[in-house]
């Protein structure tokens, strides 16, 4: 049975839901990571995929002036990182030289790939799209990279603020 929620209440439900990490180099010569909450596959061929970013972050400024961008799905192990990169503005800091983070030169762009993170996707803006509050950054995979430690876990938002892994195996499917 579904009873009538504020909209606060009820996206309150999503969790735990899936995190990535958008990097782009802002004209200023800066690599600039990002945490973000909201992406998605939107096209297998060719593969393209989603971010969307409020319109005051540096990295908007940074992926509308680049016209590409990396997005990396962070590891367990980076929850540190991650939570730094999403609390921290790149206007105030060079995330990545304070955070630490291992980084890699990216193949076919202008900007760096996490070394840790499960996996890293070099994209090319194919359309930006203002909805509100956030752009959509639609970019078209032109390389894709694999973590080779199978026993890394992937890093998920929890809800409250806090970040954790979700234990495979868990989730149950049923049938009507």
């Amino acid at each position: 049975m579904q009873d009538k929620a504020s909209y606060a209440e009820a996206i309150g439900r999503k969790y735990p839901e899936q995190i990535v990490v958008a990097i782009a180099r802002h004209p200023d010569g800066k690599d600039n990571p990002v945490t973000l909450g909201w992406s998605m596959i939107t096209s297998g061929a060719p593969p393209m995929l989603a971010i969307a970013v409020r319109t005051s972050h540096y990295s908007t400024e940074a992926i509308l002036a680049a016209r590409e961008f990396v997005i990396a799905f962070p590891s367990v192990e980076m929850a540190d990182v991650a939570l730094y990169f999403g609390s921290v503005s790149g206007r105030d800091a060079d995330k990545l030289a304070e955070s630490g983070a291992t980084t890699q030169p990216a193949n076919e762009i202008e900007t760096v790939l996490l070394s840790d993170a499960v996996a890293n996707f070099e994209c090319v803006l194919e359309e930006a799209v203002l909805t509100g509050d956030h752009w959509l950054f639609v970019g078209r995979v032109v390389a894709a990279h694999a973590n080779t430690d199978p026993k890394v876990g992937r890093l998920y938002r929890l809800g409250g603020g806090s970040v954790g892994a979700v234990k495979r195996g868990t989730a149950r499917a049923t049938r009507s």
